[in-house]
């Protein structure tokens, strides 16, 4: 028997914190889900998702797509791009723009196959302010 996935937005910070899990597969690096939670707190309220520049007009960006290891393959990251579509759609949003690195070939391919192109190359270089991301 299929059972549908349930999408839902995290608002709380427990709701954040029961996500941390899944998140550190993605970003081993993240050691304490209580920071977790406020950092991500934090960029949500600095406009995290809903963006707006000159390139894309109004958009969404999505940094970290994550599925549960355990989950993977099933079809529920097609389902989550579709809602985040969804969602840019209801928002007035031009674009919906997901971003991942140049080493994530796997993740490369499953945005190819769901219809997204590359559209550019980003750069970055870390700077001296003492915080590591």
């Amino acid at each position: 028997m299929t059972t549908r996935a349930r999408f839902r937005h995290l608002d709380t910070p427990a709701d954040l914190r029961a996500a941390f899990g899944v998140m550190q597969q993605f970003r081993p690096n993240l050691r304490d889900s209580q920071a977790f939670a406020g950092q991500v707190a934090r960029q949500q309220a600095q406009g995290y998702r809903l963006q707006e520049n000159l390139i894309y007009g109004r958009f969404v960006y999505v940094d970290d797509l994550v599925v549960d290891a355990s989950q993977q393959r099933g079809g529920l990251g097609g389902e989550l791009l579709c809602k985040v579509r969804e969602q840019a759609v209801a928002l007035g949003c031009a674009h919906f723009v997901p971003d991942t690195g140049l080493h994530m070939a796997l993740a490369q391919r499953f945005y190819f196959r769901q219809g997204l192109l590359a559209r550019g190359l980003h750069f970055s270089e870390p700077l001296p302010t003492g915080e590591v991301a």
